[in-house]
């Protein structure tokens, strides 16, 4: 997450990506929200623990066809699922956070990093400084350090990617082990979810889904990344 700014319409096509049986061709869904893919089933989003585990059947069914890990898969469910029971008028989708953690860090992956069992990302994935450089927002650091490990500047953290400011305002623990870290892919899902909620209002409308990825990041090349690989996901295959 790197800029702050508002919504823009942004025209998209439908596409054709190659599927995950011989070749066969998948049409992906055009138009803006993203489909809301497989149902999640309903669980005690309130059970102790590490609760997204209770969601392990439906994200195992289809992490292979997505590209995506069961962990990961567990904890854009939960996030939704959280969403859906306290903020019901959102109408956030597991695809939305899907789509977004596949743009930011291939779902933890990046450079080398993996999803533990219990949602942390090993090695923590860290973000260049964001000093000003060509393409990059200036952000002088706004936590001396604690959260993203650099003094001089702020750099975005974890599989999510979030500024310290923001983590700070919107981080939460999700997985129930008492620590709010953007290093945790359950804590950023949950706290993506949070904050695309908060800035775009009704995630069901088109004005509200760009509104909220706007605000996430002030790119419409970005939008149409995400809504692409979301669109993916909605239909049971990969983008990439």
């Amino acid at each position: 997450m790197k800029f702050i700014g508002c919504a823009a319409v942004v025209a998209l096509a439908a596409t054709l990506v190659v599927g995950c049986g011989r070749g066969a061709k998948v049409a992906i869904p055009d138009g803006i929200p993203p489909g809301a893919g497989t149902p999640l089933p309903v669980i005690d989003v309130d059970a102790p623990g590490r609760t997204a585990n209770l969601l392990h059947d439906w994200a195992a069914g289809q992490s292979d066809a997505l590209h995506i890990s069961v962990t990961a898969l567990e904890a854009y469910g939960y996030a939704a699922a959280v969403m859906a029971k306290s903020q019901p008028d959102c109408g956030i989708r597991w695809t939305t956070i899907a789509g977004i953690a596949s743009v930011e860090s291939k779902h933890g992956t990046f450079r080398g990093s993996s999803v533990q069992a219990d949602g942390s990302v090993v090695p923590p994935i860290r973000g260049v400084p964001l000093d000003g450089g060509p393409g990059v927002a200036e952000i002088p650091d706004t936590d001396g350090g604690a959260l993203d490990g650099d003094p001089v500047h702020d750099r975005a953290m974890g599989p999510l990617q979030f500024i310290p400011e923001t983590w700070k305002r919107y981080g939460v623990d999700a997985n129930g082990d008492g620590v709010v870290s953007a290093d945790n892919i359950d804590d950023a899902s949950l706290t993506a979810a949070r904050y695309l909620c908060a800035s775009g209002g009704d995630l069901t409308t088109p004005e509200g889904w760009q509104k909220a990825l706007m605000t996430y990041n002030l790119s419409g090349s970005y939008l149409r990344e995400v809504r692409d690989r979301a669109a993916a996901y909605s239909v049971g295959t990969s983008a990439r």
